[in-house]
């Protein structure tokens, strides 16, 4: 199939003629749409559907939780926005949910959604698996951090022991809302980086698609001498893949100058 041709459609859209993204995230996520727009290849487009939440205040496990699926439960609404300007294909920009309850679980919130729309999905949890299987077999031991509370990284844990990758080490920043997520700073995110990092592991993961690591994961993958994969970057470069466009982009760390 040809990058530029979509199945069905007759008309070309002149800006996405190779695909156009409905892109959902929740409201108060702020990195989202500058980070996919900076992955961006000529021909495809990005359209951000917000998917309507309040600020909420995460100032424990529950809390969070609560949060979090909130978020899921108003997904559908976003989706059947977007959906009116005919995306090819959706790409959630939106993660914590996308891991609970297992592989099992992450598999039926993708299907649901796949249902809604009549649509493939890029998930964050599907994508950080597929990017770490690109990296190769030799990737069995992994750290990630993420701004979350540690129940919901226990959830994280959970679904990459499902997929066969163990987690050595983890940290939850417990950022206290949504919109501080967007306020941890790149020296803070390399920081972590270097305090997950250790012979032990093959891979590190930063997941929270409000945390923009797509410049610090890249710069890390040079000084730490092992692949580091910012959900962001996995989650437009599986988008991509998904549908064809094997377009290489350098800056952005090995997963979308390689694979």
């Amino acid at each position: 199939m040809s990058i530029d041709t979509v199945p069905g459609r007759v008309n070309r859209d002149q800006l996405g003629f190779r695909r156009k993204f409905g892109v959902l995230g929740p409201s108060t996520n702020t990195s989202v749409q500058p980070d996919f727009d900076d992955l961006r290849v000529p021909g495809v487009t990005n359209h951000y559907s917000r998917i309507v939440v309040d600020n909420a205040k995460a100032v424990s496990n529950e809390t969070f939780m609560a949060g979090a699926w909130e978020i899921s439960d108003n997904t559908v609404d976003a989706v059947k926005g977007v959906l009116t300007c005919a995306p090819d294909y959706l790409v959630m920009g939106m993660s914590a949910v996308t891991f609970f309850g297992g592989a099992e679980g992450a598999d039926a919130w993708r299907r649901n959604v796949e249902e809604i729309s009549g649509l493939g999905v890029s998930t964050g949890a599907d994508s950080v698996v597929a990017a770490l299987k690109a990296y190769g077999p030799g990737i069995r031991k992994v750290a990630f951090f993420s701004p979350y509370f540690p129940t919901a990284n226990a959830e994280v844990k959970n679904f990459l022991a499902d997929h066969g990758y163990e987690t050595v080490r983890d940290i939850a920043l417990q950022c206290p809302s949504w919109l501080a997520i967007a306020e941890v700073e790149e020296r803070r995110t390399i920081d972590t980086f270097k305090a997950l990092d250790g012979d032990d592991v093959d891979a590190l993961i930063q997941v929270g698609t409000n945390i923009s690591g797509i410049r610090a994961a890249a710069a890390a993958e040079l000084y730490l001498g092992k692949p580091v994969i910012a959900i962001n970057t996995a989650t437009y470069w599986h988008a991509l893949r998904a549908n064809g466009i094997q377009d290489r982009l350098m800056g952005f760390g090995r997963l979308m100058s390689e694979f």
